[in-house]
């Protein structure tokens, strides 16, 4: 049970074409910034938004061919869809609303009803099942959002940001959930979702979109080790900078030059460094081992719980992770001036 998808389609001023695999047993994790396609790839997954050109295949079954003019209506596609905020049917009970899914898909009222209660204890909300949408919490409202979805075993499960409605505890608590339910799910599963620590805890597969295309996919290590655009680095939390190696350095697009203890072969690169592996200093240059030593400006101070992400411009720009301490200690503000060092064996470097 396999998805194969080529989807090519224009909606405004989005153009989306990009190829999509997902096999069963993993959880594809869809990230990008806003406006790069990742819900409209969910429409268009479940019949709700049609294709252009390409194909939507499942388990070898076309449910959307522009070229042979296939196209499966979404009510008779075996697709399973948990939206951002559950989309519950407010004058229907939890029961009501789990057993509307399977009586869409042909299953008798009464063994529904019975299905849907068992789904109801399955995501914790035995006794729950008389009471109505209004009258839960964000995170039971999704537990029978998922439940709904989940009740007429789909083959394809569509998750489209289930858990960003809800508050930091609440959601930390519906994702372990989520992973348990997902875990014990057989079919093709794709989720969306803006949260970095969402998209590492949850995948087994990582495809960022951006501009409506794939830029990069792969297991969460090798997209977190090796980000191959500035929104991935962001999103991971890292410093990316691109070059050029010359000899035994690499020139960025500014000039400046990192010293790197392995050099790669000669070409474009993409450097990567953590923003803990950025030492600080205040006053005059500084001596020592680093050889890579670059004067900045500090543009912005984010205080992250017990960090402080420093963001310094200059020729080469970056981002230091240092404590409240070293803040205070050194006198950061917005608009001073700082020296930055980094250790060449700190720099990973790869092709671009």
């Amino acid at each position: 049970m396999t998805l194969d998808t080529h989807v090519r389609l224009r909606l405004g001023a989005l153009e989306l074409d990009l190829e999509l695999t997902a096999p069963p047993g993993e959880l594809v994790v869809v990230v990008g910034p806003n406006g790069a396609g990742k819900t409209t790839l969910l429409r268009a997954l479940a019949g709700l938004q049609p294709l252009d050109a390409g194909h939507v295949t499942l388990d070898g079954v076309a449910l959307d061919d522009a070229d042979a003019g296939v196209l499966v209506p979404p009510e008779r596609r075996p697709v399973g869809i948990v939206y951002q905020d559950g989309l519950l049917f407010p004058h229907l009970s939890a029961l009501e609303n789990v057993a509307f899914g399977l009586r869409s898909r042909g299953v008798g009222r009464g063994e529904a009803r019975r299905q849907a209660a068992g789904w109801l204890r399955r995501v914790g909300l035995a006794g729950r099942e008389h009471t109505r949408p209004g009258e839960l919490s964000g995170g039971q409202a999704q537990r029978v959002a998922l439940a709904r979805a989940l009740a007429p075993q789909p083959r394809l499960l569509l998750l489209d940001e289930p858990l960003a409605a809800l508050d930091a505890t609440t959601r930390a608590e519906v994702r372990r959930d989520l992973r348990r339910h997902l875990d014990s799910y057989d079919g093709v599963r794709i989720l969306v979702t803006h949260d970095p620590l969402e998209a590492l805890a949850l995948a087994t597969t990582i495809v960022v979109i951006e501009d409506g295309r794939v830029v990069q996919s792969g297991p969460p290590d090798e997209v977190r080790g090796r980000p191959r655009s500035r929104y991935v680095a962001d999103l991971v939390g890292v410093n990316l900078l691109e070059g050029t190696v010359r000899g035994h350095d690499v020139v960025l697009r500014s000039g400046a030059r990192l010293t790197v203890a392995d050099v790669p072969s000669p070409g474009d690169v993409l450097a990567v460094l953590h923003p803990r592996a950025v030492a600080l200093h205040r006053g005059e240059r500084p001596a020592g081992s680093p050889r890579n030593v670059w004067e900045g400006t500090v543009g912005a101070l984010d205080f992250e719980g017990d960090r402080v992400r420093v963001r310094l411009d200059g020729p080469v720009p970056l981002v230091a992770e240092v404590t409240p301490a070293a803040v205070h200690d050194l006198g950061v503000e917005e608009g001073s001036t700082l020296w930055a060092s980094v250790k060449a064996t700190e720099i990973a470097v790869y092709p671009a």
